[in-house]
């Protein structure tokens, strides 16, 4: 596989297949790097950089954009293939098989090759989540996790949700900050996960033992469609643009 071949690779699974085709026709089209790289924001620029990077070693440009084009269409493809489970968490049903909550976010984390995002409204330290994102960490796995704070939360949470990450390197956190909330001052609720852009989890589970263990909550596992990239999306959208932001200040990890 030449170095082409791997940005390629990479990009689609950062990129999405319509992101993808606009990298192959603006490559097929002739147009200068700088221009490619000035109009879609960050997210789009690292995987499409290392493309461009590395053009001379996948043929003429035309080539290298048919080659784009012919990812992009396999992701398509693999998004026709959906499979939705539902996820629960406290007591089991001896008559319905499902599956629970705390081993399917296990399972998510621990599937996650390039990128992990997580959102949740409390959260409390729970031992094999954090050592699961710190193995995805180590493994070179992108770990964002969006939380609500003490202030936002404007009382009804006791423990500060970003303590329960706190110490495990690599992992960058994010919050929804109060000058960015409108109207009666709304609260960070989200609770997700989504794996590489291609796996999502939605529950009412926050991130602590007895949200993921012990409460009666519900969710849906979600392999495969458009549903995890656009969630991905949309969050990557939420950082641009400065409506969420890390932990700490700044616009971006």
């Amino acid at each position: 596989m030449t170095q082409f071949h791997e940005a390629a690779a990479a990009a689609a699974t950062e990129l999405g297949a319509d992101a993808l085709d606009v990298l192959a026709t603006r490559i097929a089209a002739g147009w200068p790097a700088h221009a490619i790289l000035s109009e879609r924001g960050w997210r789009f620029d690292g995987p499409a950089a290392a493309v461009l990077a590395a053009l001379n070693s996948g043929g003429t440009r035309h080539e290298a954009a048919a080659y784009l084009k012919g990812l992009a269409e396999g992701l398509r493809r693999g998004r026709a293939t959906v499979s939705v489970e539902t996820v629960w968490s406290g007591p089991a049903s001896n008559a319905v098989p499902v599956r629970a909550t705390a081993q399917v976010l296990l399972d998510v984390i621990a599937e996650a090759e390039r990128d992990l995002r997580l959102m949740t409204y409390s959260a409390r330290p729970h031992h094999e989540v954090r050592a699961a994102l710190a193995a995805a960490a180590a493994r070179g796995v992108a770990v964002t996790v969006v939380v609500e704070t003490l202030h936002g939360a404007d009382g009804a949470l006791e423990v500060e949700p970003a303590a329960a990450f706190a110490g495990i390197n690599g992992v960058r956190l994010w919050h929804w900050p109060i000058e960015q909330r409108h109207g009666s001052r709304g609260k960070m609720h989200a609770k997700l996960a989504v794996g590489d852009r291609r796996t999502l989890l939605v529950s009412s589970a926050n991130l602590t033992q007895s949200g993921v263990s012990t409460n009666l909550e519900a969710g849906l596992l979600v392999r495969g469609g458009t549903a995890p990239q656009r969630v991905a999306e949309h969050i990557d959208q939420l950082q641009a643009s400065g409506v969420l932001r890390p932990l700490g200040g700044g616009r971006r990890a």
